[in-house]
């Protein structure tokens, strides 16, 4: 009986030493894991028409409902995230994030009605987040024990998703952010400096010999966590991950077995729902230039969805802070802003109408954007040759609440009368004039210049096209009786065309335009029920 127990054991050793060094095939074709060859990329015309998806960004961290990174700041001594799992779970020490995962339950999810309703808002695009930094696939992942059909919900995640998009008819993406867990669970090493539990470790320690008559008996945390390793240099600063972001500037280096986990579960996702739509949430490629993996992705995925559509690619992939050569190989994804020019390459900024995850803050204290703002921002983004990626916040338990639920029907109501200056259209000779693109507004980082500069206005006016139609988008409501006034369509304008003869405004009537020498004269009824951004179209 004992040898037997032996044998049993010794077989199981075998099985996970075996499936740890498995490698997932990676799909053949044109593409090959290495720059160069990427830059055959071309994007599809299907994702310069769409202009706008809508996001799911959605994942147990949307549990507690206190924000974007919780499952990092709740292990910093006094963060204001460590103060409120304190109150609402328990020291970190005794109740951590793999806990705070098995409370996760998405009880109202019901993919199929989301994602109609983003539809109806005009989505061309519909992306769900496989993983976020906290390092649980949303999937019946082979490698990653830490998923959502083995804890928290007990459902696939992205099998609801993906098959709503599919009912849909809506193309189907993935954001793969699980790359940085290594690094971003640092603080769960770490311990109180102070106080009643003064050196007592987080959990982030723990191993699966530690969860014997626990609920997660079975399970390995440092397959969550990741934290078999040292620290990396300042890490107690919780700010200098930024600096860190590329593995650069002390960053503790993932092993082979982690860069070779993270590939087995990315081509596994790939390989099970085929996604239109890949994003990752790193500089360049994940885990470059440390290892070659994100190279190995994205060829798999290229030559993957080649053989999938008969030879063409329809693949769109998506990567931050991009160098001029990788922006041959893939998208770059602008989050939380947009640059100050048009781009020649089609591009796309990500932002959400709060948090990236769910924060109950938010909605208390009425931050969420505004329809108008939204579409503001993605008026905006088209001029410049870009597509909009719109995260609106889920709840834990996998529904929207009725504020955000208002913002949507209000895109909707502005996409139905407006939504032909967005759709199919290409950049004009420029993206636009009044104060905000006469103001330099350079990205930080990644990003993250939405909004700055102050507030458009009537004067702030952008530009799209469509074959011989110019739209010309006032930003803001002119005051009442004020004219709308388009400089750069005055007949002394190198941009002007004698074959401008017709203006009209879409869902409402003008009183009367003119060309002349200061530009196009717009004259306004004296009411209008309309909101911003009002779209006046000329050919």
């Amino acid at each position: 009986m004992q040898m037997k127990g032996i044998i049993i054991f010794t077989c199981i050793i075998l099985m996970i030493s075996c499936k740890e060094n498995t490698k997932e095939k990676m799909q053949t074709g044109i593409f090959e894991p290495n720059w160069n060859s990427l830059k055959q990329y071309e994007v599809p015309e299907w994702f310069r028409d769409a202009k706008f998806g809508i996001w799911a960004h959605w994942g147990p961290q949307c549990q507690p409902e206190a924000g974007d990174w919780y499952a990092r700041h709740m292990y910093s001594e006094g963060h204001w995230q460590y103060k409120y799992h304190l109150e609402h779970y328990g020291h970190p020490s005794e109740f951590g994030f793999k806990d705070v995962i098995n409370e996760w339950k998405a009880e109202k999810w019901d993919p199929e009605e989301l994602v109609a309703l983003y539809k109806r808002a005009g989505a061309k695009y519909f992306f769900a987040m496989g993983n976020h930094h906290d390092n649980l696939d949303m999937w019946n992942s082979k490698y990653q024990e830490w998923n959502s059909v083995a804890v928290g919900p007990q459902k696939d995640i992205l099998a609801g998703w993906a098959q709503a998009a599919k009912n849909n008819e809506l193309p189907f993406g993935v954001s793969i952010h699980s790359a940085h867990a290594w690094r971003w669970y640092e603080t769960a090493q770490m311990a109180d400096k102070d106080g009643k539990y003064e050196g007592i470790p987080y959990d982030g320690s723990l191993t699966r010999a530690d969860g014997k008559g626990k609920w997660w008996e079975g399970l390995d945390p440092q397959n969550l966590y990741a934290q078999n390793h040292p620290l990396s240099t300042n890490s107690e600063d919780l700010g200098s991950i930024h600096g860190q972001w590329d593995w650069n500037n002390g960053a503790s280096m993932p092993s082979e077995e982690y860069c070779l986990n993270f590939y087995n579960r990315t081509v596994d996702m790939i390989n099970q729902f085929n996604p239109d739509l890949v994003y990752f949430d790193d500089t360049g490629l994940p885990l470059w230039p440390v290892s070659n993996v994100g190279l190995e992705i994205a060829a798999h995925f290229y030559n993957s969805n080649m053989k999938q559509n008969d030879g063409k690619l329809e693949a769109v992939l998506f990567g931050k802070i991009l160098t001029d050569e990788q922006k041959e190989c893939m998208i770059w994804d602008v989050e939380r802003g947009a640059p100050d020019n048009i781009q020649e390459k089609p591009w796309q900024s990500c932002t959400c109408i709060g948090g990236w995850h769910y924060d109950r803050g938010v909605y208390n204290r009425n931050g969420y954007k505004s329809a108008k703002t939204v579409m503001q921002i993605l008026v905006d983004i088209v001029s410049k040759n870009g597509n909009l990626l719109l995260n609106i916040p889920v709840r834990g338990d996998g529904s929207i609440d009725e504020k955000e639920l208002k913002v949507v029907e209000n895109i909707t109501k502005w996409m139905d009368i407006n939504n032909e200056c967005i759709f199919e259209t290409r950049p004009w000779h420029i993206y636009g004039e009044g104060p905000k693109a006469e103001n330099a507004n350079p990205i930080n980082a990644q990003g993250f210049n939405e909004n700055k500069g102050g507030p458009y206005t009537s004067e702030d006016i952008r530009f799209t096209k469509k074959e011989d139609v110019l739209y010309a988008v006032v930003m803001e409501l002119p005051e009442k009786g004020q004219n709308v006034l388009v400089k750069s369509l005055s007949k002394e304008s190198q941009y002007y065309s004698e074959n401008f003869d017709t203006v009209e405004m879409l869902g409402g009537d003008i009183v009367s335009y003119k060309f002349d020498e200061v530009g196009l004269s717009i004259t306004l009824p004296e009411k209008m029920d309309l909101v911003a951004p009002i779209v006046f179209k000329i050919q």
